[in-house]
């Protein structure tokens, strides 16, 4: 089994690659936007805890998130491996998921680190929301204020994993196909 974190700031084409890559290494997709919104569809008793934090409009705590993604580990015991998107966001996170893996007898292998430049990412931002429907993309001075929280909370997750040499850097401007290749070449590398 492969685990995978395609880590980066919004707007770095990290759902895009996603999407490439589980269809070319046949991986498991673990997103928590989607983990979360499947166990409140379904009902689940972490679905239901999870619907009453949002309805009250606080964070889901971190301990529900990863029994979401247990489940998720659980539920697909033959996967080939597992990408996670968007998930550690914290470093507290990731110490969380490394603990839960480990219980699982396997680790996170590889963070694949897309580097994109702030005037690029607000550009891309902009423009996806155009097609997403999300006003909030289209506010400069909100997707200013996302790469600060991004720099300040997540960028860390980046710093604990690199202690341990998982983290690779991958040039994210470019052609969507030419960045793919980057980032096959990696993960063949160190699969």
């Amino acid at each position: 089994m492969f685990n995978l974190i395609l880590f980066g700031p919004p707007g770095s084409g990290k759902g895009t690659q996603s999407e490439k890559l589980i269809e070319k290494y046949g991986w498991k997709h673990l997103s928590t936007g989607d983990l979360l919104r499947q166990e409140m569809k379904t009902e689940t008793k972490l679905g239901r805890e999870a619907k009453e934090f949002i309805q009250n409009g606080q964070l889901v705590p971190d301990s529900v998130v990863i029994g979401m993604i247990e489940s998720a580990l659980e539920a697909n015991p033959n996967a080939k491996g597992f990408l996670f998107d968007g998930f550690p966001r914290t470093v507290a996170q990731a110490e969380a998921l490394d603990r839960l893996l480990e219980q699982k007898q396997t680790a996170i292998h590889s963070v694949l680190f897309l580097h994109v430049n702030q005037d690029e990412l607000i550009h891309r931002l902009i423009g996806r929301a155009k097609t997403s429907g999300r006003l909030d993309d289209a506010d400069p001075e909100i997707q200013r204020r996302r790469q600060e929280v991004y720099r300040n909370e997540t960028l860390p997750v980046a710093e604990y994993y690199q202690r341990y040499g998982k983290v690779e850097h991958v040039k994210g401007e470019g052609a969507v196909e030419d960045i793919f290749q980057l980032l096959c070449t990696e993960i063949d590398q160190k699969q």
